[in-house]
């Protein structure tokens, strides 16, 4: 298959070098990143049509070297095609430079990246759990976090693999019963707190059947009985979605018919789990790829407080 590319940009090419060599964006290459990322996002709809072969990605929360080492296992773009699921940011100490190679690949290669919104891609969240911070303290302003939240409201809603896997962030939501009425929904807007949107990016799979309130405070919790039928009516073979910390870095359930996928190695740099990535090819057979952390950076350290919030 031929590479499809997007603008031939010398800028967007230098800004790449500079992302794998570990350098910073200034602030006018962020501005202008952002400004053709959202050129491009803004033409995508709520659901990302998405070709096989790729390479399905879960949570990657700002761990910037563990994202290098997905490129090692997965391949690096843009010989490979990419789908990653939301939450680049947060909780990790390198979300700009995350966030900054994920777009700059974006942007390069529209048609080999596809890159949908987490729930961490929202102010409110990021101004709680470390982006906002981070940009300020990088920058000494809060421009380059406002470039990055407007880039982030214009982001898919999720995917569809081959018009056969849907792949959510979260999950799915009692307002919704088909594809079709996803596409329908005005998603260039903040997450809001309930509501068919805020569902997509925070609800989970249960054991217990139909819909409950989540304990998370957002979204729901959906049984097998909801997905097999949501699975049933729109002619899904699954669901691949991510937003749930998975010690093996993946898991099945609903009987196959939702994997969670969860790509931060050793979450928060303390939790000791795995990662993995999903590979699937053009006759959608499909294998997991597990990985252990990147080596640490010397500049990593164990963070002083000692108890992630894993609901977020």
């Amino acid at each position: 298959m031929a590479v499809a590319a997007g603008p031939a940009s010398s800028d967007i090419d230098r800004c790449i070098q500079k992302c794998f060599a570990k350098e910073r964006l200034t602030e006018k290459e962020v501005k202008d990143l952002c400004d053709k990322a959202k050129e491009i996002l803004t033409t995508e709809a709520n659901i990302k049509q998405v070709v096989t072969p790729v390479t399905v990605v879960g949570d990657v929360h700002g761990q910037f070297y563990d994202v290098l080492e997905l490129f090692k296992i997965g391949g690096r773009p843009p010989t490979h095609n990419y789908l990653f699921l939301g939450d680049y940011v947060d909780r990790g100490y390198y979300s700009l430079e995350t966030v900054s190679i994920l777009l700059c690949l974006k942007v390069r290669f529209p048609h080999r990246i596809t890159m949908t919104r987490g729930n961490h891609e929202c102010r409110q969240i990021t101004q709680v759990y470390g982006f906002y911070d981070e940009c300020l303290r990088v920058y000494g302003n809060t421009e380059v976090w406002k470039h990055f939240t407007s880039t982030f409201d214009c982001l898919p809603l999720g995917a569809m693999v081959d018009g056969k896997i849907f792949c959510p962030h979260g999950g799915l939501s009692p307002s919704l019963e088909s594809i079709d009425e996803i596409l329908e929904l005005d998603r260039f807007v903040e997450i809001p707190h309930d509501g068919p949107i805020c569902d997509l990016m925070w609800s989970d799979p249960d054991e217990r059947p139909g819909w409950s309130i989540s304990p998370r405070g957002a979204g729901y919790t959906f049984g097998q009985n909801i997905s097999e039928q949501f699975n049933r009516d729109n002619g899904l073979n699954f669901i691949i979605r991510a937003h749930q910390l998975i010690m093996d870095g993946y898991q099945w359930q609903h009987d196959d018919g939702v994997l969670t996928l969860f790509s931060a190695p050793n979450y928060c740099y303390r939790c000791g789990n795995m990662a993995a990535i999903l590979q699937i090819d053009e006759q959608l057979n499909h294998e997991v790829l597990q990985y252990d952390p990147a080596p640490m950076h010397p500049t990593e350290r164990k963070p002083k407080d000692s108890t992630p919030d894993y609901f977020l």
